[in-house]
């Protein structure tokens, strides 16, 4: 005789009831999910990682905007020195103070008003540059003559300082640096080469086989 040993009422057998009674826990246990004190916990966490990952993206692009300006300004010094060699004719960088940006003239040929003018250099490799967010010009000194008499001298604004190239290769000696208050690049133009070289820090701060300005 062979006897049924499932649960007449349930209609199941014990280990049938066991096996349901696990699953029915496990499934409340995972419908209940975190604590309220959990879930905060991991708020706080997430909130914590995103102020410390946003300070260090708002510092490294701060920085990066010091680099670029610094860098625009090596690279249009260099090319203000091929063109005054190519083209034979003196070229000018103008640094407006005020307004945080510069800016490459040189003088050309009107034929209406037959008079040579003044002219703001814009092609495929150089236009006017404007600084970005805290940049700005920290300090300047530049030379009021070169080596050589074919720089030309004009009278600028307070707020407006100029650096000339020569034909022959030359410039005015100048030591200029860039920064935010917290970044700084200092750029140097040797008087004897016009060649122009940037430097990470202060003035002060770095050390470099430069011209004393003051002396000239």
């Amino acid at each position: 005789m062979r006897y049924d040993i499932r649960d007449t009422k349930s209609g199941f057998t014990p280990l049938e009831i066991f096996a349901k009674s696990k699953s029915d826990a496990c499934r409340a246990s995972f419908l209940t999910g975190f604590t309220i004190a959990e879930l905060l916990l991991v708020v706080v966490i997430i909130t914590l990682i995103g102020g410390v990952g946003g300070g260090l993206y708002v510092g490294s692009y701060k920085r990066m905007l010091v680099e670029k300006a610094a860098r625009d300004f090596v690279l249009t010094a260099k090319y203000a020195r091929v063109m005054a060699i190519e083209k034979q004719k003196p070229y000018k960088m103008r640094l407006d103070v005020d307004n945080g940006r510069f800016l490459l003239t040189t003088s050309e040929w009107n034929e209406q008003t037959e008079q040579t003018e003044s002219v703001i250099v814009r092609d495929l490799y150089c236009k006017p540059v404007t600084f970005e967010g805290d940049v700005q010009f920290e300090n300047i000194k530049v030379a009021l003559i070169g080596l050589d008499e074919t720089f030309e001298t004009e009278e600028t604004e307070e707020s407006e300082q100029a650096i000339s190239f020569s034909p022959t290769g030359t410039a005015q000696p100048a030591v200029v640096q860039i920064g935010d208050g917290k970044t700084h690049y200092t750029i140097t133009i040797s008087s004897a080469t016009g060649k122009a070289k940037i430097y990470f820090g202060t003035t002060e701060s770095f050390k470099a086989a430069t011209i004393d300005l003051d002396e000239r």
